[in-house]
């Protein structure tokens, strides 16, 4: 994916993100997979996964948070 594909999509950061610059990721998905990337330093490279690892994740920190 080449940067400018990246500025066009949707970041989301999390919902429990603080305004007091902490520690935070926001992702972002195509469909074809879902990236991470430090919202600090969103020009410095990202993670990419595949839908069903990203999915396991999810329902992995799900499971860990009830």
């Amino acid at each position: 994916m080449t940067a400018h594909e990246a500025m066009a999509l949707t970041w989301f950061k999390s919902s429990r993100s603080g305004g007091s610059g902490g520690q935070c990721v926001e992702v972002a998905g195509n469909g074809a997979a879902w990236y991470i990337r430090d919202s600090k330093n969103p020009t410095n490279g990202m993670l990419s996964v595949g839908p069903a690892a990203w999915r396991a994740f999810v329902d992995a920190v799900r499971a860990d948070l009830r």
